[in-house]
């Protein structure tokens, strides 16, 4: 039991980090001579650096909030797990910190699939995603897979 405890904290706290990652780091969009994230433009001509902020639209905050609460939501499921582990009686479930971990993973997926669309609007064809933007996808299903092993997840001693 305390191998599979130490698993799930493992595979969230790995979800979560990914979460923080793909959210800070400037590379959700990129090639040699630009990158964009959710809060900023950054364009290189003549060896000359340029950010601009990321206001081109609603639907970029949109992503932004959606990226946060997924943290913020992964962040309140792993407290709530060792919450529960404490305080939760013998053969009871994990319900409020899997439907927690959950709604992250589902915010993930949501900005993500926001950006995908109107990406198009944001930054030029010639760019490429980056590994931020991988990453956040691969957030998703592990988020939704720890979320899951704690709805079916029982306390035993």
């Amino acid at each position: 039991m305390l191998l599979l405890l130490l698993g799930i904290v493992v595979l969230h706290v790995a979800a979560l980090v990914l979460l923080f990652v793909s959210t800070i780091v400037s590379a959700w969009v990129g090639n040699p001579n630009s990158s964009s994230d959710l809060w900023t433009n950054c364009t290189t001509l003549n060896g000359e650096s340029r950010c601009d902020p990321a206001d081109t639209g609603v639907w970029i905050q949109a992503v932004q909030a959606l990226m946060i609460l997924s943290i913020i939501f992964s962040f309140l499921s792993l407290f709530l797990f060792f919450c529960q582990l404490f305080t939760l009686q013998k053969g009871g479930r994990f319900f409020l910190t899997g439907v927690f971990q959950i709604f992250a993973s589902l915010f993930v997926m949501s900005g993500a699939i926001i950006y995908t669309v109107m990406n198009s609007e944001w930054v030029h064809e010639s760019e490429s995603y980056g590994f931020s933007y991988i990453l956040a996808w691969v957030a998703f299903p592990l988020a939704f897979i720890s979320g899951l092993i704690y709805v079916i997840l029982r306390k035993r001693e």
